[in-house]
């Protein structure tokens, strides 16, 4: 269980480094980009993924690509979905993706659907209307409803990008190792760029925090991965308590330490988030 705790705050921390990088006059591309860096070597160092499985002609790598360029795509969209929304709704949504996971799970994986599975879908769905709603402070105006389903459409292609990555054989760890080290490359190339265009500088401060980014973010990847392995038999349990646990912590953090104000809708929509992914982790049971 203490596997699921660390991986739970290491997501609600990403989100708060995230917050934190404006402030701190960090620019995001470039902390993203030195984030893959430190998660593509420490995938390398700690999962030690096989890269055997690469080489036969059954690797997908038109998905893998697809990856490579989606994962830094949704963390920059992210980043500024906690900038205009704030860490609760962001979080909401990013864990209410797995809503059109399942839809694309019925729809393109024939995996069958049952009454909780659908049960939990509509609540999700409505949880996502009360989440969108505007809260009433700052963090309320403009573009914030767009970016939140923007979090939420996104997190779900990525997570089926890697559904037919895994129904192609493709071991999960290499997968990962490909993706994460493809996205820094592509990332690194945008960071030149953007240096010798003038556009902006590279700088160490900004390596500096995106590698402590990618720390964070491997160890959200990594602990999720060790809940599984000492819990075996008890998959829906972390798969619930993932997605409720990151839920519930990253509305504590947001209200608490940066005082985002929520809206009625606002907490209505969070107490269906989590009655919507209990409910989906009691049709996995079935």
């Amino acid at each position: 269980m203490h596997f699921l705790i660390l991986s739970v705050a290491c997501s609600v921390m990403v989100s708060v480094l995230l917050k934190l990088a404006p402030r701190r006059g960090i620019d995001i591309a470039q902390a993203v980009t030195w984030n893959y860096l430190a998660a593509s070597g420490l995938a390398l160092l700690v999962l030690r993924p096989s890269l055997q499985s690469l080489q036969g002609a059954q690797t997908p790598w038109l998905a893998l690509l697809g990856l490579a360029v989606a994962l830094p795509g949704i963390f920059l969209v992210l980043a500024r979905a906690v900038r205009e929304a704030g860490i609760v709704r962001s979080d909401v949504a990013q864990r209410l993706s797995l809503l059109l996971s399942l839809a694309a799970a019925f729809l393109l994986f024939n995996e069958p659907a049952d009454v909780w599975k659908l049960a939990g879908l509509g609540l999700g769905l409505l949880a996502i209307v009360g989440v969108s709603a505007r809260s009433g402070d700052a963090h309320g105006h403009g573009n914030s409803c767009g970016w939140l389903l923007a979090v939420w459409a996104g997190f779900a292609l990525i997570d089926v990008m890697l559904k037919q990555v895994a129904l192609a054989g493709t071991p999960s760890t290499s997968a990962l190792l490909v993706s994460f080290s493809i996205a820094f490359v592509l990332m690194l190339l945008w960071q030149l760029w953007r240096h010798f265009s003038g556009r902006t500088r590279l700088s160490l401060r900004n390596l500096g925090y995106g590698l402590l980014l990618g720390l964070i973010n491997f160890g959200n990847i990594l602990f999720y991965v060790r809940a599984h392995q000492a819990m075996p038999h008890s998959p829906a349990t972390i798969f619930a308590g993932m997605n409720i646990g990151v839920v519930c912590l990253g509305a504590l953090v947001g209200m608490l330490v940066f005082g985002e104000k929520t809206s009625v809708m606002n907490r209505i929509g969070l107490a269906l988030a989590v009655l919507a992914i209990g409910l989906i982790a009691r049709g996995a049971l079935s």
